[in-house]
């Protein structure tokens, strides 16, 4: 009798847990999402990012890049699991914030006066504008961009074998990694199919947004990781 009841409730509580962590998400997804959309808490979203951009460049991508592998866990497992080192590679997300906050000035700063010196095509108006973000996205994820992946694939692959009680060494990580996988999908699919084309978009807004859309894209390249994963 214990038995049935036991396998009754096993598959209920399980259930109960994967709700409740979906709830959880989506309500944490909604309390940064208000910073956009909240006029009071806008202001305060503007105000701290053009005061202390790295600061808020690091927070933006702890948080957002986290949420988006804890989703990306619970979309291939089919329930709610911590990363390993979720802590450390959130201090490592962090940390690609604030290197992302320069990488952004330099490049769109960069594009903009290769353009003035016409080393670039330019337009006037919405064209220009246009042409401006799409050589800033193109530069950025094919000069800056493959270099941090691969440094990121690094310290994932280091903070893994860390928490599992081994010592890694850095020729041991680098021999661990897949980097036929790296070059081939990461490099060669997701940077010209999908980051640079909304980057591309990204560049087109506010320079006080791009950083936040940038962590929230994370999470969506995040969903289509996983999905593919489970194909």
């Amino acid at each position: 009798m214990c038995n049935t009841f036991c396998n009754i409730e096993e598959p209920i509580v399980k259930d109960y847990m994967i709700k409740r962590g979906d709830l959880l998400w989506f309500t944490a997804l909604c309390a940064v999402t208000a910073f956009l959309i909240v006029p009071e808490l806008h202001r305060l979203f503007i105000q701290a990012t053009s005061t202390h951009p790295y600061i808020m460049g690091f927070i933006k991508f702890a948080i957002l890049a986290t949420m988006g592998e804890l989703l990306t866990l619970r979309i291939m497992l089919g329930t709610w699991r911590q990363p390993a080192g979720m802590y450390y590679k959130a201090v490592v997300w962090g940390l690609v914030g604030m290197s992302i906050v320069l990488m952004f000035g330099l490049f769109y700063e960069g594009v903009a006066g290769a353009t003035q010196n016409g080393l670039l095509p330019g337009a006037p108006g919405f064209t220009g504008r246009l042409l401006q973000a799409f050589f800033t996205g193109t530069f950025l994820n094919l000069t800056f961009a493959p270099v941090f992946m691969a440094v990121h694939r690094i310290s994932d692959t280091y903070i893994d074998r860390y928490v599992e009680g081994q010592k890694p060494t850095i020729s041991a990580v680098l021999a661990q990694i897949d980097w036929q996988e790296f070059f081939r999908f990461v490099v060669g699919k997701t940077i010209p199919f999908f980051w640079i084309p909304v980057q591309t978009i990204n560049f087109m807004l506010p320079a006080q947004y791009r950083i936040i859309v940038a962590a929230y894209l994370s999470i969506v390249l995040g969903l289509i990781l996983a999905y593919a994963r489970r194909r």
